[in-house]
């Protein structure tokens, strides 16, 4: 019995008589404003040595100072790093170019395909990428 009482229950919270009004799960509020990412080389490192699966060897690191993007609708700060990693097998691909999203003044998440998100920006040398240990 309870469990036909609750869609009915549900139904009866989400018609608040308010025509026009839309219910949803997710964040439908405006974009707030973004922080600079203060600390985004730092944090930068600290994800990288968990998201390497070697991230000893590292090649070829540039990075880009954040910038502001659209992104899905919402401008955010967003950093391009370019990077070669240490294969298992010892050998080098071509260095990959990565698009990394900060929320709030800190990293969100590391995109795998920057393309459009980094397209223009200027990518300086990231010698501190090159020299992570374990």
């Amino acid at each position: 019995m309870a469990t036909l009482l609750l869609p009915i229950a549900l139904a009866a919270c989400s018609s608040s008589g308010d025509e026009g009004r839309t219910l949803s799960l997710f964040n439908d509020k405006p974009d707030t404003p973004q922080s600079f990412p203060a600390n985004y080389r730092a944090e930068l490192l600290a994800f990288m040595r968990t998201y390497l699966n070697n991230p000893v060897g590292v090649r070829d690191a540039a990075m880009a100072e954040p910038v502001m993007r659209d992104v899905n609708g919402k401008m955010r700060y967003i950093s391009c790093l370019r990077y070669s990693a240490r294969e298992s097998d010892g050998s080098y691909r071509e260095p990959h170019e990565r698009a990394v999203l900060f929320v709030n003044g800190r990293l969100d998440r590391l995109i795998e395909k920057g393309g459009e998100l980094c397209s223009g920006v200027a990518l300086a040398p990231f010698p501190d990428m090159e020299k992570m240990s374990r």
